[in-house]
């Protein structure tokens, strides 16, 4: 998949995380929840989960996420012509967390906006760097997923608390060298605004009590809080992210012998398995991380791609299957030739051992 047969002249040339010091494990959960670690491992499994420091923000963790990719593509982060990140745990409703992220990184020439959607965050917002760069609108650009989750989950619901986390990830996307490794062969969007209320949260424009009275008409919400229909989720995760990947896969002109890794979004170990399991895909094939992060949301792909990146487990010329389901609802699968970090592992922790029960 070279630049000249996808049609898409993009490639990723550094990746990077950032996850926070604080680990909020199963059994510190058991101590304020209805829960056990049994329980949560069985149905999602995830061990554990980070949760940002009260002075971190999604644009803070995004930086350093960002720094580290700017460090692994070894460039100069002046020569960055576009952020974009993607957050659905914005710091505020305005400016865009991606601005904040752009002057902390030293990318004073870039544009910079905010992509929320939800989960599916990440692949929204790479897949608009691809089309800037691959058009000629940009040359570099960095895209960051990053989400502070913990503060938006009502933690006196073992449905959904126990399953979110923070952290950030990046990329380096720059027009591709002919005849080099590295291109997108296929990326597909979709999503189906008649099942949002399966998947949402409230914010402070929402209509409805409690909060301050409009003078001009409805009350606003103060809180927001994540509301899931579980079971519903579930199904339709399996059945979209199966069939957008084969779809995906088809588009690319490969088959599912031709992936070397997926890298799917991690929200639940259950939706990972099933997933593969429909495309026939290995398990030794997919990348997982969720039973140490749990879901970041918009982070889970870009971290999982610098972990395996430091991990060894991406080589130039892999084909590589990237897929994510989130809120809107929303899903997408696309398939890239990967083009290998500048710097191997520069600025990258390998993944800790964790002990299994």
């Amino acid at each position: 998949m070279t630049p000249t047969s996808s049609g898409y002249g993009a490639r990723i040339t550094g990746v990077g995380r950032y996850v926070p010091d604080r680990i909020v494990t199963n059994a510190e959960l058991e101590q304020t929840l209805d829960t056990t670690n049994e329980w949560i491992v069985e149905r999602t499994g995830i061990r554990e989960r980070r949760v940002a420091a009260p002075d971190e923000t999604s644009s803070t963790m995004g930086a350093r996420a960002g720094l580290a990719a700017i460090e692994s593509a070894q460039i100069d982060p002046a020569t960055i012509d576009l952020v974009i990140a993607a957050t659905c745990t914005p710091d505020g409703m305005f400016p865009a967390s991606a601005t904040r992220i752009q002057h902390a990184v030293g990318a004073g020439r870039a544009g910079a906006f905010d992509v929320n959607a939800a989960c599916n965050g990440f692949m929204s917002a790479l897949s608009t760097a691809v089309q800037f760069v691959a058009a000629g609108t940009s040359q570099r650009a960095l895209v960051v997923g990053t989400e502070t989750m913990t503060r938006i989950v009502d933690w006196t619901d073992r449905s959904t608390c126990v399953l979110f986390g923070d952290g950030a990830g990046a990329a380096i996307v720059e027009r591709a060298v002919e005849g080099e490794p590295g291109g997108v062969g296929a990326m597909l969007l979709r999503s189906d605004g008649s099942q949002a209320g399966l998947l949402w949260a409230s914010g402070p424009c929402t209509p409805g009590a409690p909060g301050a009275t409009n003078p001009f008409g409805a009350a606003l919400a103060q809180e927001a809080h994540i509301v899931m229909n579980g079971a519903a989720v579930f199904r339709s995760a399996v059945n979209a992210l199966s069939e957008t990947s084969a779809e995906a896969i088809a588009k690319a002109g490969l088959t599912i012998d031709d992936i070397a890794l997926c890298v799917p979004h991690q929200a639940n170990r259950r939706i990972i398995t099933a997933m593969a399991e429909r495309v026939g895909l290995p398990m030794e094939r997919v990348y997982v991380n969720v039973d140490r992060y749990g879901n970041t949301s918009s982070a889970t792909i870009p971290i999982a791609l610098a972990e395996a990146e430091a991990d060894g487990r991406l080589k130039p010329g892999d084909r590589v299957l990237l897929a994510a389901f989130g809120g809107g609802l929303s899903w997408s699968a696309m398939v890239l030739e990967w083009a290998g970090v500048r710097a191997s592992r520069a600025g990258l922790e390998a993944p800790r051992a964790v002990a299994r029960a």
